[in-house]
């Protein structure tokens, strides 16, 4: 459901109020984030029944107001992905320090702190005065990554194929599968 249209879904049922999107993530067995999409006529009682029942089952819903591609993670995400993509097409690091940079940096924090909180934490006024100056800098093409096409019509499909960014054995492979699932598991732990 992550690229469907909740509209168009609903726009073939008898009442369109009772239709409302649930974008679980995966493995949606241990990540707890669950986008609740309101369509263009999904009622308010529809959406915070969703929400009521999500929360009872354990997981953490979010409203996502309008039905938009991607919703609000994957677009964050992607967000990521092309600045990501565009900094190893031009040279300033290579995929495995990007990867690092996220990981040891942003990404430890952002479980506990959100993008937002954060911009709060160091001051609204920091926050635009660095706006102000890097927006400019940043990655706007509206285009799917040449190096990620470049990659796929070579047949580098990640870890199907074993090569993608960067070569994988089964033992890496399965060892990061690993070690996704368990800090997860841990992780989840840890949430209110």
């Amino acid at each position: 459901t992550s690229v469907m249209s909740i509209t168009e879904i609903a726009s073939k049922t008898k009442d369109k109020s009772r239709v409302v999107g649930t974008h679980f993530w995966n493995p949606p067995y241990l990540i707890p984030l669950v986008e609740v999409v309101k369509a263009e006529e999904t009622s308010e009682k529809t959406m915070d029944l969703t929400m009521e029942l999500l929360t009872k089952v354990k997981k953490k819903p979010v409203r996502c107001e309008k039905d938009v591609p991607g919703f609000i993670a994957n677009r964050l995400q992607h967000a990521i992905w092309r600045e990501a993509l565009s900094i190893v097409e031009k040279g300033i690091a290579d995929p495995k320090t990007v990867d690092d940079a996220l990981k040891y940096g942003p990404g430890l924090r952002w479980s506990v702190l959100g993008i937002l909180e954060n911009a709060d934490m160091i001051g609204l006024d920091l926050s635009l005065s660095i706006q102000s100056y890097i927006v400019k800098y940043l990655e706007d093409s509206h285009e799917p990554s040449k190096l990620l096409q470049e990659l796929v019509a070579k047949g580098d499909l990640g870890f199907k194929t074993g090569k993608g960014y960067q070569t994988w054995t089964k033992e890496e492979m399965d060892a990061l599968n690993l070690k996704l699932r368990e800090h997860l598991i841990e992780a989840t732990k840890k949430l209110d």
